[in-house]
């Protein structure tokens, strides 16, 4: 009776075999092709004539054209969350060339506010850097009104890791430090996913930034810790969708060819 059972089993499974590649025999390359959904088709921007980098893609918001602000409003500073008030009123930097230009006293606050996104900023320091380390070409640009990504000369200019730019500020160094010399046009190209917080307000999820500056990664998937303040460790607080800051810092950095593209 054992050596039936034996046979019967082994039956059993040479079957399975034959059945299996019988199976397999019947795959075409089709088989594993999936169709739905189709991505939409989204024309990429082209190298303006105008050198002013790369233009917008098709399904992008443009925040900066390079002729107004209307898409800003002014703000005190990210401190206190200044930039949560309903005070705001139209945004007054210098338009100039094509670029808007950091004055003292205000930051400028998009309208929109956004959650998951891929932002573009051109940025140039001051072409003659005075001050060293902080002080020279500081600014930024905040994810969300929460999470800065520095903006600051650091061609030949030493400063903290986790301060110089292309860092998740006071939280994240960069992987390289790719920085043009000052006055030349450089470029962030950020994809951004928002932190997600449960009904009590719990953080289910950190946010993640992945950042290029100048065609350079220089933070890979980071996760967020928190806030970026000057002073302290970082702390997370439940949100929402949220603006683009850019920040000044008391020196005069330009902006241009700003666009996002929701995700």
């Amino acid at each position: 009776m054992k050596k039936l059972t034996s046979t019967f089993a082994f039956l059993l499974v040479s079957a399975g075999f034959a059945f299996a590649q019988n199976e397999a025999a019947k795959k075409t390359p089709e088989s594993s092709e999936t169709w739905t959904p189709v991505p939409p088709i989204v024309t990429p921007g082209t190298m303006a004539a105008n050198a002013s980098g790369l233009t917008a893609p098709s399904d992008a918001i443009v925040l900066f054209d390079g002729k107004n602000t209307d898409e800003w409003v002014s703000v005190k500073s990210h401190v206190s969350k200044d930039w949560k008030s309903t005070n705001m009123g139209p945004l007054k930097w210098a338009v100039k060339d094509g670029a808007m230009y950091s004055t003292l006293g205000s930051y400028a606050r998009t309208k929109r506010e956004f959650e998951n996104f891929q932002l573009h900023v051109e940025f140039r320091t001051p072409e003659k850097p005075e001050g060293k380390s902080q002080a020279r070409g500081n600014s930024g640009v905040f994810l969300q009104g929460y999470y800065e990504i520095q903006v600051l000369d650091n061609y030949e200019n030493p400063t903290y890791s986790n301060g110089q730019v292309g860092s998740v500020y006071k939280q994240a160094i960069p992987l390289a430090n790719p920085s043009r010399k000052p006055g030349e046009w450089q470029t962030y190209d950020i994809v951004y996913q928002a932190p997600r917080f449960n009904k009590s307000g719990i953080l289910a999820e950190p946010g993640y930034v992945t950042v290029l500056l100048n065609g350079i990664v220089v933070q890979n998937h980071t996760a967020i810790k928190g806030n970026t303040d000057y002073i302290g460790y970082p702390t997370m607080e439940p949100h929402g969708a949220g603006p683009i800051l850019l920040q000044d810092h008391g020196n005069p950095v330009g902006f241009r060819n700003i666009w996002i593209r929701e995700l």
